[in-house]
């Protein structure tokens, strides 16, 4: 029988979640399940790189061969609005999952995130309310989630009845979008709500899923997991663990937040059907939901912000062709057939290529800068080979001159969006980007997320600390790992040393990394410790786990999202205490593929005027 796992976390539940969406995806291949859901708390952080990954992984149809299903699980509040809450009456928050069916539901999810951030945040927790639940419910799927989900809670905080009218309350607005979810990790109280949801779904007529609450992914790694939890919570793990449920910020005296056993991983299909052998239709129903679901792909084609021309000009490939013939004429004065010739071979393929908007929006806000005395750059990297933007302002730097070739910065034959770094005075740049705020509207504009993960050395340190190994004795082991940017803790474990020793295209630290020799004698003191069976060993095993996961998101130092409309219609968006602006939920790597545009904005302290 068929599963598919509908309530998963990956890494992007910070520090909550110790699954990487690469490792997910491949058990889910092997175990040959139909699909996958991504749920992770609050956020949609790794929506984007999840369904690219499913695309990643394709059948002789060049079909995903494990579907992704998006989805989120919520914190859920009585009113998103309130920030002001007392020890006697905390924040009523809760879990509630939520899945996109097809289009609209994956909208309406990027609505409910982003307003959990921009009109919900509250401590660290992004959170929405019942009024946006049916505002935003259209495509959605919705269970009852797990225990410390609604409708479970108030069955075991004011009893059956009550909890049957908070059951009630979802399935009408969700109707046959709506499941009762069962979960059995062991726990009485767990087992205690499942007998009840049973009634219920019996007296509605409602749909039984079986689900795993899953943070990670093998059940090897749950250590690693609570290792996770004690970085997040500032513990060590020598601290006693309060063991059975609570809410995953409710800390005891003396007691630390941890899972209360090691069931909550990616379960085998096989797994799943032994914990419901009593149930076979909570497995199969799984099925039902992934059929409802229509396959997403949520890369697009950039869509620029609209720039308004000039009343008297038809099209922006108009009204940029005359602005450029215009400078053309101020920078070189008499134009030789040889600028000449560029100039309309580059206005050709520009207007070819569709890309007149964005010469235009950059043209305007490097000019607006320099009015309000921003020190402006006089151009880097390959748009100085554009005798466009040298004419229109956009650089400084003459590409016929110094024959600069066009070719680099934009080709006909292979299309992608230009790429302009603009550089402008430390102190000028925020001017500039508020008049771009002013300009397209708060709503328009966002800075770009940034995730920082567990390098190498980081990990190692991370989880020596919890497990309490003395900081000299964690310094040693850091310092076996090669000063080298991006160096894999994994590959220096396990990876072949020499080309000699490599097996089936296996790249070796000889030939990749290149190490040296006094680098080499480190890792070999590396492999010794780790092959050994005392606490520097297990931390150096736990750390290989935990490598890569994600800790903490920062603000990328550039980088400025300009969108034709309002940021949530498009991709989720975020907050963040370091910046008024709103942050876009996918990084930099990839946030053009989402359709959006990006422009990197450096401010340089040392700048001067060119």
């Amino acid at each position: 029988m068929k599963f598919s796992h509908l309530h998963v976390h990956t890494q992007y539940s910070l520090l909550d979640g110790a699954a990487s969406i690469k490792n997910l995806y491949k058990k889910a291949i092997k175990d040959g399940m139909p699909a996958l859901a991504i749920s992770d708390h609050g956020n949609m952080f790794g929506a984007f790189e999840f369904v690219k990954e499913a695309y990643n992984n394709v059948d002789e149809f060049g079909k995903p061969k494990v579907k992704p299903i998006v989805g989120c699980e919520f914190y859920i509040t009585q009113d998103r609005t309130r920030k002001t809450f007392s020890k006697e009456e905390k924040d009523p928050r809760h879990h509630q999952i939520l899945l996109a069916k097809n289009e609209q539901g994956y909208k309406n999810l990027v609505k409910l995130t982003s307003l959990g951030y921009i009109e919900g945040m509250y401590s660290k927790y992004p959170r929405i309310d019942k009024q946006l639940i049916h505002k935003y419910h259209e495509g959605l799927i919705a269970t009852t989630c797990c225990l410390g989900a609604l409708v479970p809670q108030t069955i075991l905080k004011s009893g059956e009845a009550e909890g049957e009218n908070e059951f009630k309350w979802w399935l009408n607005i969700f109707q046959d979008d709506y499941y009762v979810e069962l979960q059995r990790h062991g726990m009485a109280e767990q087992d205690k709500v499942n007998e009840i949801l049973l009634r219920f779904a019996k007296k509605y007529n409602v749909k039984v899923i079986a689900s795993n609450d899953s943070h990670y992914v093998d059940q090897s790694d749950f250590n690693a997991h609570d290792i996770l939890l004690c970085i997040n919570t500032g513990e060590k793990q020598s601290t006693p663990a309060l063991r059975e449920f609570s809410d995953d910020d409710v800390l005891t005296k003396n007691k630390r937040f941890a899972f209360p056993n090691d069931q909550f991983y990616f379960k085998t299909s096989e797994e799943m059907s032994k914990v419901f052998f009593d149930l076979p239709e909570a497995i199969d129903n799984t099925n039902e939901i992934v059929d409802k679901v229509e396959l997403l792909d949520l890369k697009k084609d950039i869509l620029l912000p609209h720039f308004v021309v000039p009343a008297n000009f038809k099209t922006q490939d108009e009204y940029l062709a005359s602005i450029t013939w215009a400078g053309a004429r101020e920078r070189y004065k008499i134009l030789t057939p040889e600028a000449e010739e560029r100039i309309q071979f580059e206005l050709g393929v520009i207007e070819k290529m569709g890309f007149a908007g964005y010469f235009l929006i950059v043209s305007d806000f490097i000019r607006a800068g320099r009015e309000i005395g921003v020190f402006v750059g006089p151009g880097r990297g390959s748009a100085a080979g554009s005798v466009v933007a040298y004419c229109i302002g956009i650089t400084n730097i003459d590409p016929i001159k110094y024959k600069l070739l066009f070719e680099r910065f934009l080709n006909p034959e292979r299309k992608s969006m230009p790429d302009i770094d603009t550089d402008f005075d430390d102190e000028g740049r925020q001017k500039v980007i508020d008049y771009v705020v002013q300009k397209y509207g708060k709503n328009q504009v966002a800075q770009i997320i940034t995730y920082g993960t567990m390098a190498a050395k980081s990990s190692i340190a991370d989880v020596a600390r919890v497990m309490d190994l003395p900081l000299a004795e964690s310094r040693a082991i850091t310092k076996l790992i090669p000063e080298k940017p991006g160096i894999s803790l994994k590959r220096l474990l396990k990876a072949p040393f020499t080309t000699k020793e490599a097996k089936d295209g296996e790249k070796s630290l000889e030939e990749k990394e290149q190490l040296s020799s006094e680098d080499f004698e480190g890792v070999k003191k590396l492999r010794e410790i780790y092959n050994g069976n005392d606490l520097q060993s297990k931390i150096l095993h736990e750390a290989e786990v935990l490598e890569g996961s994600v800790r903490n998101t920062g603000i990328h130092a550039a980088g400025i999202i300009i969108a034709p409309k309002d940021l949530t219609d498009l991709i989720p968006v975020a907050t963040s205490k370091e910046s008024d602006l709103w942050l876009t939920q996918i990084e930099g790597n990839t946030i053009e593929e989402a359709g959006v545009i990006k422009m990197d904005f450096l401010g340089l302290k040392t700048l001067s005027i060119l």
